[in-house]
């Protein structure tokens, strides 16, 4: 209530300030509309300090104004009649789209005029005056004292206006005429609709980033294009600007200059960085940069990074500083209830990343949207790698001009981002909306930037999508609830998941619109059951690392918008709607399963070869004795399964059980690994213990009693060996790859086993109720009491044949004893029993694995991930614990799950 009373105050306190403008027959009024939602910064906004910051962190100049404030604001059936020396009725507040509660308008236009004075400051005398912009949607057109300075179209990039000629002695009348016609229209707008619903949102209409007024020289600079080059130990710099003017460069740190370069303006300066400390979102290290051309000296900043792609164990993958680093991150849109487009406070603009950052991620796909400057100085600063989509035209083809103004518009946000030391990816397609020449435009960014991925388009495997061309870098699979596998990679490209999740959970009190919120799923009642449902997923994908060769993953969303809530926060940023722990736990585990420092604790993997030429090999035991080799048969597919377990000798690393044969465990006897069964000795502890280590594209398993002996395989055998050392098996020739393994999916997926083609019958384990079996009554599962004198059709109703899995031959599927032909498959959860239609889903649904249970074996879902087959209120359903439905109860949900395999009523 506090809170609340807190942001009530603010608002009412901004409702009264009023702005008077020099030379202007009346005062413009500023009065903030009420919003659905108000954030933790609504009132702080107020017509002094909206975002009062200096707005590009990469080319700052020491004099500068800010326009941003109250300016008056009327609507227009079109631009050509400029309301030159004549107020306008209403106060908008500068750069809050018109659409927003912050604007004071809270409408839409298809054209407007913005109208205010200023007076530029005396010191500037002899310079030229540049009138900025952040960036207005769409066409703007600006006259000063009733001349025309010039005309922009595009709503994402930033532009400039010499307004030198057009100035005066004391005030200055600017006018800003804006059309922005949005739907249907010839131009990017990525997610605006005037008529939002469901994935589209609220338009952002006008202005909405910063203006402001700047003195510069006659000859000046414009831009730096940064480009690290870590091997040669330099930073490429092109110094855009007045042309062929000498400048000077000087990379500092710490205020000390430690490198410089001069040349001229349009050429590549080679700016010395020595021994240079690297980029990374462990270590966001950034260098100060200072041009001086003539009187014209800005300042800047870039970090040291390198970026590219290459085989690493085996896989293709992303590279960061040479090295492969999992990108993990948000699907962020950058949308907010009071500022629609525009964060209402700089410190909110920064919010959104610093919380991203605190739940474990190290990655941001900035989603059909481009921000303004000082967020990408916020993801630079605090060590977030992003990805950079392109706004989309609004999913219509071939509208006129729009190709042309999609591509000019890409070309400028490519020139003015390629200098952004965390934009690691262009994105210039999302599932298929708008989409054309797919292959071409993917040439075309490629021709302004070589030295990052190119995504052609996220999401290719669905929706509107066109085929895939090929020469992007990037396979990027949608796929929400992880119920499906994504594509590998490929020769050329890596392969990510582009967007998946879409969790939700409503809070009241918090919605955009109370009871309309929908996620891309079912709707979580509580924190404990949507971030058990986070932690769920988000495990596969740190299975997916390996077995799949997943290289990056994007979870929807950061945070709720209008009335999507599948956010962790909710739109408000008021409620943080998911145990941070938990979600930052299980975000550091897949980081680590991607590094090698873990491997899958607590489940069956298998350790795949990651050596060039020999990737299809495992390691399993035969005969007692480790070795690799190519699993072609079940024998083979049990031998190379193990658990996973706490380290015999120290918990914080890893023994290795049999799955075929429990007890026994690898170990190593005279620097040979070995399968044998625990003797219970500190001995055998100890050579049955090791370390996960990060390796070349996996992880390196390192003795815990011999430290820099690490497990090898050499000519089909697995040794303990150390590199250098006296035996045949230490050699240094391709010692990195031969140690380092892929823990992947296990190749026998069953925890337990179950009698192939034998009738079984299915007792449930739950306390007060085993005296009930799991049956089929009219074409449903349920469960019912079974006993000597029930009739023959319950006993075969209750009786299933075992058979081997119809999706995955190391799990089964269950015929029924009296309808052959017919299956237990689940469909919308429920289990029930029907014909296969040879689809894969059916397949799927009919499919389960059967895992170690309390009291007997649990049958787990292969398609609806962490669902196991539950008995509850005498129904049968696929459930997770503590999920969305009232079958996902966790109480009694362990012995729930749990099935007594017994004799067949019906042999």
């Amino acid at each position: 209530m506090r809170k609340l009373l807190s942001g009530l105050t603010g608002l009412l306190v901004l409702s009264t300030l009023v702005l008077a403008l020099p030379g202007t027959a009346a005062a413009a009024v500023w009065q903030p509309k009420p919003a659905p939602l108000t954030t933790p910064w609504t009132g702080q906004v107020s017509p002094t300090n909206a975002l009062p910051e200096y707005p590009r962190p990469q080319l700052v100049r020491s004099d500068w104004l800010t326009l941003n404030g109250v300016w008056e604001f009327a609507g227009a059936p079109d631009l050509s009649s400029p309301p030159f020396g004549r107020p306008l009725a209403e106060g908008v507040l500068v750069p809050y789209p018109i659409e927003s509660a912050l604007s004071g308008i809270k409408r839409h236009e298809d054209h407007m005029f913005y109208r205010r004075t200023f007076t530029t400051p005396s010191g500037w005398s002899g310079r030229r005056v540049k009138l900025n912009f952040g960036a207005v949607t769409w066409e703007t057109r600006v006259w000063v004292n009733g001349v025309s300075v010039g005309t922009h179209t595009g709503g994402f990039d930033a532009f400039s206006f010499d307004i030198t000629s057009a100035l005066r002695a004391g005030a200055n009348e600017v006018i800003v005429g804006v059309r922005s016609t949005v739907d249907g229209s010839s131009y990017p707008i990525g997610k605006q609709r005037r008529n939002p619903g469901g994935i589209f949102y609220t338009a952002a209409s006008g202005i909405w980033q910063t203006v402001w007024l700047e003195p510069v020289a006659a000859n000046h600079i414009t831009r730096l294009d940064t480009t690290p080059d870590v091997p040669a130990g330099v930073l490429d710099l092109v110094v855009q600007g007045t042309a062929g003017q000498q400048v000077r460069a000087e990379v500092l740190t710490g205020g000390r200059v430690v490198g410089t370069a001069t040349g001229t303006t349009g050429a590549h300066l080679r700016v010395p960085v020595p021994n240079a400390r690297l980029w990374s979102p462990d270590d966001p290290f950034l260098y100060d940069l200072r041009v001086t051309l003539g009187s014209d000296v800005v300042t800047g900043y870039f970090g040291m990074r390198s970026l590219g792609k290459a085989v690493v164990g085996g896989v293709m993958r992303p590279l960061l500083n040479g090295r492969f680093v999992f990108q993990l991150g948000t699907l962020d849109q950058g949308y907010w209830p009071d500022g629609i487009y525009t964060a209402p406070t700089d410190a909110a603009l920064r919010f959104d990343l610093e919380r991203q950052k605190a739940l474990g991620f190290n990655m941001v796909r900035k989603h059909i949207k481009v921000e303004p400057a000082r967020w990408y100085y916020h993801a630079d600063r605090l060590g977030l790698m992003v990805w950079q989509d392109m706004p989309s035209l609004d999913a219509v083809d071939d509208v006129p001009n729009g190709r042309a103004h999609f591509e000019s518009e890409l070309r400028r946000v490519v020139d003015q981002l390629k200098g952004i030391t965390s934009i690691v990816q262009w994105v210039p397609f999302n599932e298929g909306w708008g989409e054309y020449d797919a292959g071409r435009i993917v040439n075309l960014v490629r021709s302004i930037d070589t030295t990052r991925l190119i995504n052609h388009n996220s999401g290719s495997n669905c929706c509107v999508s066109d085929p895939d061309p090929g020469n992007g870098d990037v396979i990027d699979d949608h796929a929400y609830q992880m119920s499906g596998a994504t594509r590998p990679p490929d020769a050329n490209r890596v392969a990510v998941l582009g967007e998946f999740g879409g969790l939700g959970r409503r809070v009241v009190g918090h919605e955009w619109q109370p009871g309309a919120g929908f996620a891309y799923g079912d709707l979580f009642p509580d924190e404990a059951s949507l971030t058990g449902r986070y932690v769920e997923i988000t495990k596969e994908v740190g299975r997916f690392v390996h077995t799949r060769g997943l290289s990056a993953s994007v979870y929807t969303e950061p945070y709720d918008v209008e009335n999507e809530v599948n956010g962790f926060y909710t739109y408000d940023r008021q409620v943080l709607k998911v145990s941070e722990a938990r979600v930052r736990e299980v975000n550091q585990r897949v980081l680590a399963i991607a590094a090698g420092t873990e491997v899958g604790r607590g489940e069956a993997i298998s350790l795949r070869v990651t050596t060039a030429g020999h990737t299809d090999r495992h390691l399993r035991h035969r005969d007692g004795v480790a070795r690799t080799d190519v699993i072609t048969d079940d024998l083979g597919r049990l031998d190379a399964t193990f658990w996973a377990r706490p380290g015999l000798a120290d918990p914080a690393c890893l023994s290795f059980e049999s799955r075929n044969f429990p007890g026994r465990f690898l170990r190593h006897s005279a620097l040979r690994v070995r399968s044998d069964a625990g003797d219970g000795s500190a001995a055998f502890a100890s050579d049955a213990t090791f370390c996960p280590r990060a390796g070349a594209g996996g992880t390196v398993l390192e003795s815990r009693n011999m430290p820099g002996h690490y497990i090898r395989h050499y000519q089909e055998n697995a040794y303990l060996a150390r590199s250098g050392g006296p035996n045949p098996w230490d050699t240094a020739t391709s010692f990195a790859a031969d140690t380092t393994w892929a823990a992947v999916v296990p190749l026998w997926r069953s925890g337990a086993d179950l009698p192939l083609d034998q009738a079984r019958s299915f007792r449930v384990t739950t306390a007060g109720f085993t005296d009930r079996y799991l049956r089929h009554q009219d074409g449903l599962a349920r469960t019912d009491v079974v006993a000597p004198g029930s009739s023959a059709l319950l006993k075969a109703d209750a009786t299933f044949v075992v058979r081997r899995g119809l999706a995955e031959p190391s799990c089964y599927s269950f015929e029924s004893r009296n309808h052959p032909g017919q299956y237990l498959r689940h469909a919308a959860f429920r289990v029930r029993l029907g014909a296969s239609d040879g689809t894969d889903l059916f397949r799927r649904d009919a499919t389960f694995c059967a895992q170690p249970g309390v009291g007997g074996v649990r049958l787990a879902s292969v398609n609806e991930l962490g669902a196991s087959v539950r008995h509850y209120a005498e129904e049968v359903w696929v459930a997770v614990n503590g999920g969305a439905h009232a079958y996902d109860n966790p109480t009694s949900y362990d012995a729930d799950v749990s099935w007594a395999v017994s004799a067949p009523w019906t042999p």
